[in-house]
């Protein structure tokens, strides 16, 4: 069977250049990554499935941009946690 769908230029060219370095037909990566993101569909809760792309508003992009050029000090807890503590 054939699908013909319409991709933006960035996919098609994510997907050539892994195509091409990993010596993989397009066809098949294609087909591997629906089967893939369909089984995930089906056996992961809705929560699990994090999306591709992100879409946020003005306001939360300037809070995310903030956050970037200005992190915050870690709290103790997270201090803790990431040194292997509980």
């Amino acid at each position: 069977m054939q699908i013909s769908a319409e991709i933006s230029e960035g996919t098609r060219q994510l997907l050539e250049r892994y195509s091409r370095a990993h010596g993989i037909k397009k066809q098949f990566l294609i087909e591997t990554a629906l089967l893939h993101h369909i089984q995930a569909l089906e056996e992961l809760p809705a929560w699990a499935i994090v999306p591709p792309r992100l879409v946020v508003s003005t306001a939360s992009g300037r809070k995310i941009a903030n956050l970037l050029t200005k992190p915050t000090k870690p709290t103790r807890e997270l201090v803790a946690l990431m040194r292997g503590g509980n």
